[in-house]
């Protein structure tokens, strides 16, 4: 157990989840916790029940409100961070929307809505968290909350403004990975297949009936199943991995 704590522990550390309320941020946010940072969650709308799940298995945690796409709630909700817990060494940078529409029905603000949420969201959040570890020395870790449909096309469903904020997210996470590697602050992206969440599993059940012969493994992931690449990235095991985007999606990619 030394070795394993030593290299993938996080004990003393502080870890913020934005989307923390549900869906894969929660079980991130809880399985952090476990690891032995202490966990602060930016949402729209409260995050209390991650909150009592982590302080009840004798974890620490707050919920602090924050848009993603309000740069001063960010900037306060970074100093709230600091404030409770001295620090900010981890980022799990997960909020996130898709709109299922093809590009004839999908209206502009659309568009513009899930740029604004996945793409300037996600780079308000890490500018300013990195900003923030910059100033005090921190070398931290940023992990981004991209999607295998950043690197392929998803069929039959049209999404073509999710599809392109991931890809979005991917490369400005490399491009951040290099800009602040010089600081010590680490960026990768995570690029999940179909999990079982409620964005996926709440979907129509001819589009889940689609997907399943195209999954190699030929079922939908368990959102646990994202926490073991989250934990590498988020610890030193890996100290030298920065501008990378992991693939977690049964394969569906490989093809």
């Amino acid at each position: 157990m030394g070795y394993l704590d030593d290299m993938f522990g996080l004990g003393g550390k502080v870890a913020l989840v934005t989307g923390g309320g549900r869906g894969i941020g929660q079980v991130v946010a809880i399985g952090l916790a476990k690891a032995g940072a202490a966990i602060a969650i930016f949402s729209r709308t409260g995050a209390d029940e991650t909150v009592k799940l982590i302080e009840a298995a004798g974890g620490k945690a707050v919920s602090i409100i924050a848009d993603v796409t309000d740069e001063a709630q960010v900037d306060a909700g970074i100093a709230a961070v600091f404030g409770r817990f001295g620090s900010l060494d981890i980022v799990y940078n997960n909020a996130g929307i898709c709109i299922h529409k093809d590009t004839f029905s999908a209206s502009i603000a659309e568009w513009r809505e899930v740029m604004d949420i996945n793409v300037t969201g996600e780079y308000i959040v890490a500018r300013a968290a990195g900003r923030a570890m910059h100033e005090r020395g921190i070398k931290g870790s940023i992990i981004n909350m991209a999607s295998m449909s950043g690197s392929i096309v998803n069929i039959p469903q049209w999404q073509a403004s999710y599809n392109s904020s991931k890809a979005a997210v991917i490369h400005m996470s490399r491009c951040l990975a290099v800009e602040w590697a010089p600081y010590g602050i680490r960026v990768n992206s995570i690029s999940p297949g179909y999990i079982a969440t409620p964005m996926s599993v709440d979907t129509p059940q001819e589009l889940r009936d689609a997907w399943m012969p195209l999954i190699p493994q030929e079922r939908m992931g368990d959102p646990e199943e994202l926490m073991p690449p989250i934990l590498y990235l988020a610890s030193p095991a890996s100290g030298y991995t920065t501008g990378t985007d992991v693939i977690v999606d049964g394969g569906y990619s490989a093809k």
